[in-house]
This record gives structure tokens, sequence and C-alpha cells, in this order.
């Protein structure tokens, strides 16, 4: 990173680990702790969707990894009295298991084939949710307890929610640290050789085989990746709403992580970040709209679409080359 992008990286940090809580605690709204640690989890799912679109497939599933990745969780903490910490990179690695298995035949598939087979994955993860015992079918799972305390060698690393006087802070917290972990390790995949090899993929598949690149290979690790973050962002939604049902990620929500890569940016590492807070903020200011918060919505997409198809992102490349 240059000076420029250092001091800017430095400024996120302090608007979101400083200000952000002075002005939620000056102002008492405390239940909006809740709304950015949702905005902060949800966008690490995209940022899964958004590495399978550099590799140059529409991914329209990751609503399937989410309920895996929570179902997980919650079924360790709850049946095997497994700690919260430890159930969150095991649902992670699980959802990144099940998509090379599911991958293997499936990423065989370009364009509108690919998408279509992903947009029935997350039908299918709520089907299996609803006929499985162990998930306890519509009832779902329910009085998941709040993470434990996590020490090493003796040392409190993270305090006991159950023990703050705040939870939905820690939670905020905890969600905004894995937020910019998961950019960073994003950013720094598209700007290692692995990431020169997957965007490769992206321009001419045929000609990345034909000078010796592993694209099978590149499309599975790729995958796995995507889901691995999938996983553990529903593994946190479950903790924080200390509940999971079949309908917690249902298809609406594969199409939104999708749309939040389209808004912010395909081709900035940030995109997903940005478009999922202008469209969750969005939707909810829409809501004065009333019977016509959809149709304005739609429209609102659509013309963004129409005037900056790179997303909103590329105003910053536009401004700069103005200069």
């Amino acid at each position: 990173m240059n000076a420029k992008k250092l001091l800017g990286f430095a400024a996120f940090l302090l608007v979101v680990f400083v200000l952000v809580p002075l002005i939620i605690n000056a102002t008492g709204r405390w239940g909006f702790f809740y709304t950015l640690t949702s905005v902060a989890l949800l966008s690490v799912a995209a940022a899964g969707v958004w590495l399978t679109f550099y590799i140059g497939r529409i991914n329209i599933g990751q609503g399937a990894y989410a309920l895996i990745g929570g179902y997980v969780s919650a079924i360790l903490v709850t049946q095997a009295g497994v700690s919260f910490w430890l159930t969150l990179p095991i649902a992670g690695l699980f959802c990144a298991f099940v998509s090379v298995v599911i991958g293997l035949p499936i990423l065989r598939l370009r364009g509108v084939y690919f998408a279509m087979v992903t947009l029935v994955l997350t039908e299918v993860a709520r089907l299996t949710a609803l006929a499985l015992p162990i998930t306890s079918g519509a009832k779902g799972i329910t009085s998941i307890p709040l993470p434990g305390e996590l020490s090493l060698f003796g040392l409190t690393i993270i305090p006991a929610f159950g023990s703050l006087s705040n939870p939905r802070f820690g939670f905020y917290i905890m969600a905004s640290v894995l937020m910019v972990v998961t950019y960073l390790v994003l950013w720094r995949i598209v700007n290692s050789r692995l990431g020169h090899l997957c965007r490769s993929l992206q321009q001419n598949e045929e000609l990345s085989a034909s000078i010796g690149v592993n694209t099978a290979y590149l499309r599975i690790l790729a995958y796995a990746i995507s889901s691995f973050f999938g996983g553990i962002a529903g593994a946190m939604f479950a903790s924080i709403a200390q509940s999971i049902y079949p309908s917690s990620f249902v298809v609406a929500d594969s199409v939104n992580f999708m749309l939040y890569c389209f808004l912010g940016g395909l081709g900035y590492v940030f995109g997903p970040m940005l478009g999922t807070f202008l469209l969750y903020f969005g939707w909810d200011l829409l809501s004065i709209a009333k019977e016509y918060q959809l149709l304005i919505y739609s429209g609102v997409m659509i013309a963004l679409m129409l005037v900056l198809p790179n997303g909103v992102l590329s105003l910053l490349d536009k401004k700069e080359g103005g200069k």
C-alpha cells in the first residue's frame, strides 16, 4: 500500500472502532450496534461472492453456505458443548469442504448455467435443514448461549459476552474485526500470484489452461475460500441472534450478496463492503415510501447500473482521471 492508501485505511479503522462507538454512546441508540454488526457480517459473506466473480463465475448461492455455517456452529455449541470460538473456524472449514464436493462438478459450468445451479443451492440447504432431525426442522435451534470467554495460557483475550454490560457492543467489535481481517485477506489474495492467476481465468480461461495454469484447482480453491467466508458469517449471525432457522438465509439473501458486489464495484476489493452499506441503509431509508418501496428501490438499482456499470467506486477512477 502507498502512503495515501495507508492513511485512508487508518482513517477507516478510526471511524469504525473509535468514532462510531463514541457517537452511539453519546446518543444512546444502542440498537444501532446490532444494525452495524449485521452490515459487517453481510459484507463478509459478500466478500466471498466477490471472489467467485473474480474467477469469472456468477455466484448466487452464498446464502446456502451462510445457513450451513450457522447450523454447524449452533449444533456444536448446543449439542456438543463446543466453545463458540472453536466452532467459528470449524463452520468455515466445513462449508469449504462442502463447496469442494459441490464445486467439482458445477465449476465446469460458466455464465448463466453456473449461476442457475448456485441459485438452487440455497433452497436445497433450506429444505435439508427442514428435513434433518439434527437441525430440529422448522423449529430451528434456539437458546444458543452467548460466546464464552476466550483465553490463552490463562490470559483472557476476549471476556464472556454474558458478563459484558452491553453485549451488542461486543458483537459489533467482533464483527468489525472479522470484516477488516476478511478484506485484508481478500486484498492480499488479489495482490498475490494466486490473485493474478485467478484474474487470468476471468479474462481468458482457455488461454490460461494452454500455458499451464491449473484452472480446475484455482476454481475449486477460490470457491472454497468464498464458502469459508460465508460459513463464518453465518456462524456469527446464529450466535448474535441466539437462534437459527431454515429461513434464516433464503434465496433473496443470496441475490442480495450478489447485488452488494455489483453496486460497490466488481473491480474493487472493497466494493462489496461499500455496496452492503449502501443497499442495507438505502432499503431502510426507502421504507418511508411504503408500498412503493420496492418499485423505487428497483428503479434506483437499474439507474445505478446504467450510469455506473462498474460500481460506485468507479467514481474514484473518474475523479482521478479528471485531474
